[in-house]
């Protein structure tokens, strides 16, 4: 008598025996490998993986999962930051997802390779979460994220998407539409970019949005400059404006990004707003608390969170629903960091 296998009994799903056997290495090095352990060498764990798309395993989180068949734990793919963009935004979902009565696990991830991805989706998957929402911005679709994706339903936040995951997103292009019209609409000649990261999908949005306001005005685009998000960025590219005496106007991609430029703007004696007005994007809770306070596109970071939670338990409930993408619209917010051009000539 022959010991079984999933082949003797199709209508048995996988196990991770059954993984094990085709990848030729012990079950308990399947649940290493899926767990991301350190120390399964990469040609094991790609063995591994090779087995489990073979075989179409999905790995349940036992104990946990067969009293009642769910886990009712909601996973999160987070970047390791300490931006309060990602801080309003986690809220956000641990708030809806308790008010619906699940628990959330988060997986960061140090970087935005692929893989670094894949591995943080793996380790979700390996914890049986019913469901994930993807707070990164895809930049490379592997076919190994696809078939993550494709076994958990997902949720993503930043306008990535795969073949099968559900979109919530706020419309960055128009953010940057409304900052760029309000200066224009001030009566700047033209707009100054700082942007964020080419890789993140939102910054991409918010220069198109940008560029594309200015063109249709026939306006002068200036060249981009472009900051990673922090403060330090921001200072560093105001001390490149500041030196530019056509500069008038700046939109810059962040709040926080914003703070660093007027920093640098006050050190070389440019007033702002009476010489250059700025307008950032988020609206944090610091905006109206800069000197001068911070004329900013507001996104809902916290209702965001909620959205992705309400759209992902509404999938699990009713796993026939078709598809519904959600963009949320921000909102402009004029405070103290624009004025009229030529206010400072007077």
């Amino acid at each position: 008598m022959t010991m079984g296998s999933a082949d003797d009994d199709p209508a048995r799903p996988p196990a991770m025996a059954d993984v094990a056997r085709v990848a030729g290495v012990s079950p308990q090095t399947v649940s290493r490998a899926l767990a991301g352990h350190p120390n399964v060498q990469e040609k094991t764990r790609a063995k591994v993986l090779a087995a489990v798309d073979q075989l179409g395993y999905r790995k349940n989180n036992a104990a946990r999962v067969l009293s009642s068949g769910r886990s009712r734990n909601i996973g999160v793919v987070m970047l390791q930051t300490s931006f309060y963009s990602r801080i309003t935004l986690m809220y956000g979902i641990e708030s809806a997802a308790r008010e619906a009565g699940y628990s959330v696990s988060t997986a960061t991830t140090a970087s935005l390779d692929t893989s670094a991805i894949e591995d943080a989706l793996s380790r979700l998957e390996g914890q049986g979460v019913e469901g994930v929402i993807l707070a990164v911005p895809l930049i490379h679709v592997s076919r190994r994220i696809e078939q993550l994706t494709g076994s958990v339903p997902t949720v993503t936040i930043d306008g990535s998407r795969t073949s099968a995951t559900e979109v919530v997103a706020v419309d960055q292009s128009l953010a940057a539409r409304l900052a760029t019209r309000h200066l224009l609409d001030l009566g700047h000649e033209t707009v100054w970019h700082v942007s964020g990261p080419r890789e993140w999908l939102d910054a991409a949005s918010r220069t198109q949005g940008w560029r594309d306001t200015l063109e249709a005005e026939g306006r002068t685009v200036p060249p981009e400059l472009e900051g990673d998000w922090s403060p330090e960025s921001g200072y560093r590219n105001g001390l490149i404006l500041g030196r530019i005496p056509d500069v008038t106007a700046v939109f810059v991609a962040s709040d926080e990004m914003a703070f660093g430029v007027i920093r640098a703007l006050h050190e070389l004696g440019r007033r702002v707003p009476d010489d250059i007005s700025v307008v950032g994007v988020d609206d944090i809770a610091l905006a109206q608390y800069c000197s001068p306070s911070l004329t900013t596109v507001a996104q809902p970071f916290a209702e965001m969170g909620a959205l992705a939670v309400s759209h992902l338990v509404r999938h699990l409930t009713d796993p026939d629903a078709a598809p519904e993408p959600a963009s949320v619209e921000p909102t402009l917010i004029v405070r103290a960091s624009t004025a009229p051009a030529g206010r400072g000539d007077h």
